[in-house]
C-alpha cells in the first residue's frame, strides 16, 4: 500500500511530501525545520522517527489525525492520547502529529516521535521520549513497520466510513476525565475533557455540568 522514501536530512518531511502521489511515506533521519501545529517548531534530531503519509483528502481530516495518534500508541504501547494532536506519558509529550490539507487532491499526516533522541534542555519539563519512558533504547526500524501496519487497519476504517469505531478506539486510548485549562482564539476555558462528538470534536464539562464543545485549541491538564 505504502511506497517509502528516506531521506537522511530534510527541513520539514511534510514539506517534501507535498510533490509526492497518494500513500507515499517520506521518512528523515532528521528535520532542520520541523514544525507543529500553528507554525510551532518541533525539535528533530536524530533517533526520533519524522514521517509524513500522503493520502487523498477527506472531508473529516480530524479522522486522520486520530488514526496516526491511535498508530503510533498501538505501536508504543504506552502512554494516552492527548485532543487533538498528541500522545503523552504523565503529562510529558512524546509524540505530535500535524495534518495538512493540500487543496482537494490530498492531505499530509506528519508524525513527529521522541524515541532515542535527546530532549532539549528547556523542553524536559513538557517533553520526554520512548526511550526516557522504557529505560531502553528502540529499534527505530521496527517501530515505523508496526505504526505503518497499525495506519493501514485504521486507514481501512475511513475506507469504510466507520468513524464511530475510531472514536471509540480513541476514548479507550485518551486523556478523557482529566481537568483541563483549554485556551482558544475565543476564550479560555476550565473543565474536564468529558467526551467527543461523533465529528471528533472535544466536549468538556465544568463544575456545574455545563458543557461545551471545543473545535480547535490549546489544552493543558
Amino acid at each position: 500500500m505504502f511506497k517509502i522514501i528516506k531521506f537522511k536530512k530534510l527541513d520539514s518531511t511534510n514539506k517534501k511530501a507535498r510533490s509526492y502521489n497518494n500513500f507515499s511515506v517520506i521518512i528523515a533521519d532528521e528535520q532542520s525545520k520541523g514544525k507543529g501545529r500553528f507554525e510551532r517548531r518541533w525539535s528533530s534530531s536524530q533517533g526520533g522517527i519524522y514521517m509524513s503519509i500522503v493520502l487523498p483528502h477527506i472531508n473529516k481530516p480530524q479522522f486522520y489525525t486520530f488514526i496516526a495518534c491511535l498508530s503510533v500508541l498501538k505501536a508504543c504501547k504506552v502512554g494516552k492520547i492527548k485532543w487533538p494532536n498528541d500522545l503523552i506519558y504523565k503529562n510529558k509529550k512524546y509524540c505530535g502529529i500535524l495534518t495538512e490539507n493540500l487543496g482537494k487532491d490530498k492531505s499530509i499526516v506528519g508524525m513527529g516521535v521522541n524515541i532515542n533522541n535527546d530532549i532539549p534542555k528547556n523542553l524536559s519539563s513538557k517533553s520526554t521520549s520512548l526511550c526516557n519512558i522504557l529505560h531502553k533504547r528502540q529499534d527505530i526500524n521496527k517501530l515505523i513497520d508496526n505504526i505503518l501496519f497499525n495506519f493501514k487497519k485504521y486507514y481501512k476504517l475511513i475506507e469504510e466510513k466507520n468513524f464511530s469505531k475510531i472514536i471509540s478506539d480513541w476514548k479507550n486510548n485518551s486523556f478523557l476525565g482529566s481537568k483541563v485549562k483549554i485556551k482558544t482564539l475565543s476564550g479560555i476555558y476550565y473543565g474536564f475533557a468529558n467526551d467527543l462528538d461523533k465529528d471528533g470534536f472535544l466536549i468538556i464539562k465544568d463544575d456545574k455540568c455545563k458543557k461545551a464543545k471545543i473545535k480547535e485549541g490549546d489544552i493543558y491538564i
